[in-house]
């Protein structure tokens, strides 16, 4: 038993050890990723005495020097500084300005919509978010709700689809949520008469890419229009449904970045290129952290991959992984061909040679009263099972002749509370053994079958082989045109580029510093969990079984161990094969034994020369021996009796 103690005990401790470094990692790596995502951006007070003090070595002392004394270190401070684009690009818009220069809010009416809702009155505003974290960082906010929105932008020059990638990012926070709306964007499509201030859901567009919700649909669009060589009408073609859950980004109400590229991976060994998603900068050195590059890109090669918060959610091919394809079928169904009329479709058929058995009893009901039903005693067959209510008094503004004669309300008949039934008994119905329905004659292979008909196939007469579809309408202005039932949703730092570093450049300093700034602020690992709790009340069973169980566990095993009593029967020593506790004084009296049974030996030859002198005294020594001798045989007998499977309790 004080083993058993002992083992729960380490037990237990070895539980309550685990569960503390748990959570003491978790908090660390919380920590860590925090300090992995400040190190993104410039103007990081790290606040680390000993990263410090080695730096300001290699930045030959910019950096000053930090008390010697040790101190806790304060919370990270994340400062915001607008991102600048460096290199090749179309629009680098941040909104840091404070104002909508260079945008056109559009005043025209929606087509086919109400009077009403048809106009394009939705807000829009330059401002912080409501719940920011770094301050001086404005965004482009959808004011209004249930309302049609649009507003556009030139980019600086069209882009043209040539040997070179489409790079497409924006950010984008839903502050309130979403119930329903969207936050894409489109690429309008450059034309003689593209006038912005008459920007409409039908205006033309050469891509369409973003987020869009309603109800339970999470949607991530990826959509271009493709020109058909053959009749020049374009057709939408949408990018297959994401594989990953894509409820979070609706719901946490942080910023998250958007793009439409391709994973290019980045290694290097002790220089970096200036376009690594993780480094940390201090004045003129760069100091270059392991990275994985994700530049969002639509490429030449027609492969595109769509990517939130730089990880991937969607990829393919604009050959393959389109709705609908971008070449049509070779060869279609001939419109004009027609069934033949002996065309038989049928794989089976009724049996010709069938005949119905003559037994066989069409008309027998398919349930009958049950013959063997009793009426049960106590039956009440003159009582009703519902009787006017008693206590009910016809109102007083009752009419009989507007209203008819007035009768009581039914209520259950009292009297047949207590009693098995009331009114009138029938026996209950049971199926008809005899019931086999309709005959049918059996169903066989049809012999003439010629399988399902098709309609031959011919040529497409508008078929085509479109190898390069990357190859897009060119595009000159940037446009959201969005209707909402949510307002305040946040846009931010829209890139258009065709350069993977550049891209990788306004990424890290516009959403990067955004994400440092909101995991610098995340609160800790318990005040996750309990705010988890407070929305997913069932998590409070989790968190209560967790600590409990283990503790019931050792209760259980330590404090409720059964107790072997003298008086414990002897089948319960027979069903486990459990000695008793007075074997060892059984092994006391045996050994007692042997001792006389040796010492009868070593006296037994003076016994015997003493016999030749006295035969009395001989046969004397004979009948002892012999009552010896039984004596042992008995003592053997009792041995096994009292062994673990045959022995009897024995009793004080």
């Amino acid at each position: 038993m004080d083993q058993r103690v002992g083992l729960f005990v380490l037990l237990a401790a070895g539980l309550l050890c685990l569960s503390v470094a748990s959570l003491s990692r978790a908090e660390e790596l919380v920590e860590e990723g925090l300090g992995d995502d400040i190190d993104v951006e410039d103007e990081l007070d790290l606040g680390l005495a000993g990263a410090e003090e080695e730096e300001m070595e290699e930045l030959d002392g910019d950096v000053q020097d930090e008390d010697s004394s040790p101190k806790t270190p304060p919370a990270p401070k994340v400062t915001y500084k607008a991102p600048e684009p460096m290199g090749e690009h179309f629009i680098a818009e941040s909104f840091d300005r404070g104002t909508l220069d260079g945008w056109v809010v559009s005043s025209a009416k929606k087509e086919d919509a109400d009077e009403d809702i048809a106009k394009y009155d939705g807000k829009w505003a330059v401002e912080e978010m409501k719940d920011s974290k770094l301050p001086g960082d404005k965004g482009l906010v959808l004011k209004s709700r249930a309302k049609h929105h649009a507003i556009s932008a030139q980019l600086l020059r069209p882009f043209t689809f040539d040997t070179k990638p489409l790079i497409i990012q924006y950010e984008v926070n839903f502050q309130l949520g979403i119930d329903c709306g969207g936050a894409y964007v489109k690429l309008l499509t450059q034309t003689p008469d593209l006038d912005l201030d008459q920007f409409v859901d039908k205006t033309p567009y050469t891509i369409m890419f973003g987020p869009d919700k309603c109800g339970e649909d999470y949607k991530l669009h990826f959509i271009f229009r493709h020109k058909n060589p053959k009749t020049g009408e374009y057709e939408e073609k949408h990018a297959k449904k994401p594989d990953a859950d894509l409820r979070t980004y609706y719901t946490d109400k942080k910023t998250h970045l958007y793009t439409l590229g391709k994973t290019h991976t980045h290694t290097h060994t002790h220089t970096c290129a200036h376009s690594c998603a993780h480094w940390v900068r201090h004045e003129r050195q760069i100091r270059c952290k392991g990275c994985l590059c994700r530049p969002p890109v639509v490429n030449p090669d027609n492969t595109f991959e769509v990517l939130v918060d730089q990880t991937v959610v969607n990829s393919g091919s604009l050959l393959t992984d389109m709705t609908p394809p971008v070449n049509p079928p070779a060869e279609i169904e001939d419109p004009d061909d027609q069934k033949p009329e002996d065309w038989d479709e049928r794989p089976k058929i009724q049996d010709p040679s069938a005949t119905k058995p003559e037994d066989w009893d069409e008309d027998a009901p398919a349930q009958i009263p049950d013959e063997d039903a009793a009426k049960p005693e106590g039956w009440l067959d003159d009582e009703p099972e519902y009787i006017g209510d008693p206590d009910a008094v016809k109102p007083e503004d009752w009419d009989e002749d507007m209203d008819g004669e007035w009768e009581a309300p039914q209520v259950p008949n009292p009297a047949c509370e207590t009693a098995p039934g009331c009114g009138t008994w029938k026996r209950p119905m049971i199926d008809n053994p005899n019931y086999k329905g309709k005959w049918k004659p059996p169903m066989i292979d049809n012999p003439n079958y010629q399988g399902v008909w098709k309609p031959r196939k011919i040529p497409n007469p508008a078929f085509f082989e479109d190898l390069q579809p990357f190859k897009m309408t060119p595009f000159s202005a940037l446009g959201l045109e969005l209707w909402s039932m949510t307002s305040d949703i946040f846009f931010d730092n829209f890139f258009i580029t065709d350069d993977r570093n550049t891209a990788d450049r306004w990424a890290n300093d516009g959403w990067g510093l955004k994400k440092a700034a909101e995991g610098a602020a995340e609160p800790s690992l318990a005040t996750q969990m309990l705010n988890a709790a407070e929305e997913r009340p069932w998590l409070w069973v989790v968190y209560v079984l967790t600590v409990a169980l283990p503790l019931v566990l050792i209760i259980v095993f330590c404090c409720t161990g059964k107790k072997k009593t003298p008086a414990t029967t002897a089948a319960e020593y027979k069903k486990t094969d459990e000695a008793q506790p007075d074997v060892k004084e059984e092994e006391e009296e045996e050994g007692e034994e042997e001792e006389k049974a040796e010492e009868a030996e070593k006296s037994s030859p003076e016994e015997k020369s003493d016999g030749e002198d006295n035969p009395e005294e001989e046969e004397d020594a004979e009948k002892e021996d012999e009552k010896e001798a039984t004596a042992d045989e008995k003592l053997e007998d009792d041995v096994l009796r009292r062994s673990p499977r045959n022995r009897k309790v024995r009793r004080d």
